[in-house]
């Protein structure tokens, strides 16, 4: 719990990884420089958000790869893939084979549910099965049963010149290690400690038992997961607020943030949707003014890990600024060292 004189341990930043849709080139190409530089600043963690039939990244783990190849030393994270989307057989390949190129990097984190927009794309993605796909957990289920080398067939040997395994090929060993879920309600929090992965927490929770107390609720959450999971408070647990210091940043960029934050004030502490779906606030100011507000923070207490979000419509210069400032400045102030040499 890094309170004030408990140190950070691992600080990470996330990024949707934004385009123009009639040239997308440049947008990844901007991605990949963020990830670059996020290394040169120390930072443990680079995390892509899934996005589909949007100007987002659309294929993370792709994306990775690339980054891979880039970078020789910072984890490399999905925050998160929405299995709704994904061949759990097809994923656990494209994954081991990232982790492999990556030197075992990267970091999977997933999540369950129906697609989004499900009614209007389930026929484009399922136009054959849609009314008997399963959204629920059992899809993790058997992600993390591939990932972990358990047979997918009860075939395996020689048919004429081809040789075939009984498990997902290449396999990376430490890989289900590094697997994470992205949980937002208690239920969440608890399946993803029973089945022994990490657990990530974002700037998105349930309101649940009649709260809207953000924090509170996330800290529930976190002692629920490591209640249930084997390694107990030692397990892993990601935090992902939204925080925009402004040590360095321009007079214009200032006014940006802060009407960047206004803009989505409204809905903090409303519960929004069907899903009752809690918002945390935006963190915008001094680097000193934010590790203030995070010490006092029920949810970023139970942690020692963070995965910050970059806000997802600024310009490339304002995330130079805002992740220096991060790495320089709030980082420090929270007790946090950055990282060095190269990955083991």
């Amino acid at each position: 719990m890094p309170l004030p004189g408990q140190p950070l341990r691992s600080l990470g930043f996330l990024t949707i990884g934004v385009f123009d849709p009639a040239d997308p080139g440049p947008g990844h190409q901007s991605t990949l420089d963020v990830i670059t530089l996020g290394e040169e600043l120390g930072y443990d963690s680079a995390w892509v958000r899934h996005r589909h039939l949007q100007h987002g990244i659309s294929s993370p783990v792709a994306v990775l790869a690339a980054a891979s190849q880039r970078t020789r030393r910072i984890a490399l994270g999905t925050a998160v893939i929405p299995l709704g989307w994904e061949n759990p057989l097809r994923l656990a390949e494209d994954l081991a084979t990232v982790d492999l190129l990556s030197g075992g990097r990267l970091n999977p984190g997933v999540s369950v549910g129906p697609p989004m927009q499900w009614d209007r794309v389930k026929d484009a993605l399922y136009p054959d099965t849609a009314d008997r796909e399963d959204f629920g957990y059992g899809r993790v289920e058997r992600l993390l049963r591939l990932v972990r080398g358990e047979p997918a067939t009860d075939f395996s040997g020689v048919e004429g010149i081809e040789v075939f395994s009984d498990r997902v090929q290449p396999h990376s060993p430490g890989l289900a290690g590094r697997l994470w879920y992205g949980g937002a309600s208690l239920r969440s929090a608890r399946w993803a400690g029973e089945h022994g992965m990490n657990f990530l927490t974002s700037s998105v929770i349930k309101a649940e038992d009649g709260s809207t107390d953000f924090a509170a609720l996330q800290q529930t959450q976190v002692r629920a997961f490591r209640a249930a999971h084997p390694d107990g408070d030692a397990a892993r647990v990601s935090q992902g607020l939204v925080v925009i210091p402004t040590d360095t940043a321009t007079p214009a960029q200032r006014e940006k943030y802060l009407r960047y934050a206004a803009s989505r004030q409204g809905r903090v502490g409303v519960p929004q949707g069907p899903g009752r779906l809690l918002f945390a606030a935006d963190l915008v100011g001094t680097s000193a003014e934010i590790a203030a507000q995070l010490h006092a923070h029920a949810g970023f207490r139970e942690v020692d890990e963070v995965a910050f979000a970059l806000p997802f419509s600024f310009e490339p210069e304002d995330y130079v600024q805002i992740l220096t400032d991060i790495a320089t400045r709030l980082g420090p102030a929270l007790g946090w060292v950055p990282a060095t040499g190269t990955a083991p």
